[in-house]
């Protein structure tokens, strides 16, 4: 896609260019014009201080006729939150235009302090494909004005949907800054695949220095963590900007966790991290725009799920963590068929959902990346066994499914790099038939600003031994696609630094993925 596409899509749509230009006086709009509760209601409220909606405001999981909408009051974000013990009520209000002079929903949810006084309300009754802006008030405070849109007519078959990819953003290793440019490009749905937020220590050396005293393991430990990372403007700029669909992998727990072993058991007794998994899964649902189907089970909660575009798109969301088997600690054991990345359940969940579907693309967002990595420079392999090279068994079985399936694109973060590849039947066998694209999309600010000149000395030596590779590269950013009948236009985006608050967004690639064509090929 050129950039003249680009400016001409925002060009068409004229309630978005309000929205984009309008910037920090859109996202700010409370002024008391706008109390739209009658006064005796106002009069009830129990006053709330002022930065109650400091973790801003979200939308996620786009139906055709629904939308999550997300806040959190706390005015005291860092310390728990600094809420009283008791439920709050926050009314909400959804509408046809930014001034809510369309009001088409209304209500009042109740935010509790056994989830952190967050709110999500799971709005029905919308028509598809329209943007609509809401906005929350409780304790006589207004929160933010946020945007959204709902997905298209289940029937559709025609139209653009464009998305933007994002994963792994370290507080520490940099500003947020390639949202900015993402909300420049107003995508109708952000999909962001893992590492929302990173459970390292604070390091003294950092750009940007993790609160508290060490790696988070209570629950507000991780609530502390999530509302430092919400409070990054560029972020909060973009949730209130478009919806949002995510996933967890690693770091929003412990690195490299797999199911219920820790990365380091003889360090975190098995009853402890089980304590740790209850912890962070809370906190993570009460920090992200998502439905009460996610809503925490101890140490369990169900994030795979499926989204429809119409019947231009189905998004199959994977949770690559929680039903995996321990990784592999040898070559002989990546090749173990009785090793599992996605548990029985929800492989015949994904199985069932790729044969059945009606939708002209199919895209799997997996956390981990399915193309093969041989690290090993010349004869022999060696691989990342944390990936699905760990778990090669059952990736060869996806990787047979979809020679059935029509267009198959997996959408894929952690690695910190743009890696972008043609899938393959059989890895091991050169001339197998080419099945599917993946795209890994780089970091947002994992890895800070890499010195590339090292990268491509230390990666591409690997090239000749990864001929499915399309495109390497080590720049922060991330990847946007318009996705059309008859193909996907797939561009990366990277900035110049995410070392300081603002920074100078390009285009390095683009590439095409053509309806009926597997694989990739760059433009």
């Amino acid at each position: 896609m050129t950039e003249a596409m680009a400016d001409a899509r925002t060009a068409d749509s004229p309630d978005r260019r309000r929205f984009l230009t309008a910037g920090a006086a859109v996202l700010g709009a409370a002024a008391s014009a706008q109390l739209w509760l009658p006064a005796s209601a106002r009069a009830a409220e129990r006053a709330l201080p002022e930065g109650v909606f400091s973790l801003g405001v979200a939308s996620g999981d786009p139906l055709p006729d629904g939308i999550v909408l997300w806040t959190r009051l706390a005015p005291d974000p860092l310390s728990g939150g600094g809420m009283p013990d008791s439920t709050v009520p926050v009314h909400w209000e959804l509408a046809q235009d930014e001034r809510f002079r369309k009001v088409v929903r209304r209500g009042t949810a109740q935010a509790r302090p056994e989830y952190g006084h967050s709110v999500h309300v799971d709005v029905r009754g919308l028509r598809p494909g329209r943007t609509y802006w809401y906005r929350f008030r409780a304790g006589g405070r207004i929160s933010p004005v946020g945007r959204t849109r709902t997905a298209p007519h289940p029937l559709s078959t025609r139209g653009n949907l464009r998305i933007a990819l994002a994963s792994c953003q370290n507080w520490q290793h940099g500003y947020f800054t390639p949202y900015a440019d993402m909300l420049a490009q107003d995508p109708d749905v952000v999909l962001f695949v893992g590492d929302y937020i990173y459970e390292s220590v604070p390091s003294a050396t950092a750009l940007r220095r993790h609160e508290g005293a060490g790696e988070p393991y209570t629950l507000e430990q991780y609530r502390n963590r999530y509302a430092q990372y919400r409070s990054d403007p560029d972020l909060a700029a973009m949730h209130a900007g478009a919806p949002f669909v995510v996933t967890f992998d690693d770091h929003e727990v412990d690195n490299d966790f797999a199911g219920q072993i820790p990365q380091d058991p003889p360090k975190q007794p098995h009853d402890a991290f089980v304590a740790r998994l209850t912890a962070a899964y809370q906190a993570y649902y009460e920090h992200m725009p998502v439905r009460a189907s996610a809503v925490p089970n101890g140490p369990h909660i169900r994030m795979h799920r499926r989204l429809e575009f119409g019947r231009l798109a189905r998004l199959n969301v994977l949770d690559t963590r929680q039903y995996r088997s321990d990784q592999a600690t040898s070559q002989a054991g990546a090749q173990d068929p009785s090793l599992t990345m996605l548990g029985a359940g929800q492989k015949r969940w994904l199985l069932d959902g790729l044969r059945g579907s009606p939708a002209r693309w199919n895209l799997i967002a997996s956390q981990i990346m399915m193309a093969e990595t041989d690290l090993l420079v010349g004869e022999g392999k060696q691989w990342f066994y944390d990936a699905w090279d760990g778990y090669q068994a059952e990736r060869n079985e996806l990787l047979r499914e979809f020679k059935g399936v029509r267009n198959p694109v997996v959408l894929t973060g952690d690695r910190h790099l743009t890696m972008i590849s043609d899938l393959k039947e059989d890895f091991a066998d050169p001339e197998s038939a080419v099945v599917g694209a993946e795209f890994v999309g780089t970091s947002i600010a994992s890895n800070g600003d890499q010195d590339q000149a090292a990268f491509h000395a230390q990666w591409d030596p690997r090239r000749p031994d990864n001929p499915h590779w399309k495109l390497l590269d080590a720049h922060r950013g991330y990847h946007l696609f318009d996705i059309r009948d008859d193909g996907i236009d797939a561009t990366v985006r990277v900035v110049d630094t995410v070392r300081q608050p603002v920074a100078t967004p390009s285009t390095l690639a683009r590439l095409r993925v053509e309806a009926g064509r597997p694989g990739v090929e760059l433009v």
